[in-house]
């Protein structure tokens, strides 16, 4: 991925609008006894497209934004964001993405990744958390929604950023074919009136074909 100002920009943009979700909507829902993280999904996403630098930095600057907008321990989200980006960089690097399928698994197991990592880099840290079974199926959970996330995330991620990609071919503009089609229906009457035209002169010149050929001929002798 070739990354310009715009493209930068749009990159930026769409992380904002992904914690912005996150904090304001998917935190809130409650599916199977958990709650989607589409901030995961975003980077993997990113990281799948722009390579294992792009998917660091991406990670890290999501992770920062989450964190300072639930006034979380600032670096815990960086270091567990910015690992998930290089690592789905990494893979885009050494192999190719051959169907739709493979960004939802590989969003699906990094999140499952994270979520481990995160919890366990809390327990060092002492946070005061519960832990039990319910934090295993929590993280399946998660894991589960990623994967159903990234279906719709990344091919519309793959969209906006689509002048950037390498392997993206341009589709010809639908101005250009238009043009031409009115070019083309511009011609058109000139032809049929010069055809009407030509079919005009033949016709007179049969009249006078036929007129000359129904005059009776004159013998020789006759009377004038």
């Amino acid at each position: 991925m070739i990354v310009t100002r715009r493209i930068a920009v749009r990159i930026a943009l769409i992380l904002l609008v992904a914690a912005i979700l996150q904090v304001s909507f998917f935190s809130f829902l409650n599916l199977l006894g958990s709650s989607p993280d589409v901030i995961p999904v975003v980077v993997v996403c990113l990281g799948l497209l722009g390579g294992a630098v792009a998917g660091a930095v991406c990670g890290f600057a999501a992770g920062f934004l989450v964190d300072s907008l639930l006034l979380q321990t600032l670096g815990v989200s960086s270091l567990v964001l910015l690992s998930i980006g290089y690592l789905a960089g990494r893979y885009r690097e050494g192999a190719e993405v051959p169907n739709r399928w493979m960004p939802a698994l590989l969003a699906g197991g990094l999140t499952l990744l994270g979520a481990a990592g995160f919890t366990a880099i809390q327990l060092m840290l002492g946070v005061d958390t519960p832990v039990s079974l319910l934090i295993v199926r929590e993280i399946l959970v998660q894991s589960l929604l990623a994967t159903l996330l990234a279906l719709a995330v990344y091919p519309l991620i793959r969209r906006l950023l689509a002048p950037a990609l390498i392997d993206h071919e341009p589709k010809p503009r639908r101005l250009l074919v238009r043009g031409m089609r009115r070019r083309r229906g511009r011609r058109r009457p000139l032809r049929s009136r010069a055809a009407g035209a030509g079919a005009g002169v033949s016709h007179r010149g049969a009249r006078r074909r036929s007129g000359s050929a129904a005059r009776p001929s004159r013998l020789p002798g006759s009377m004038h």
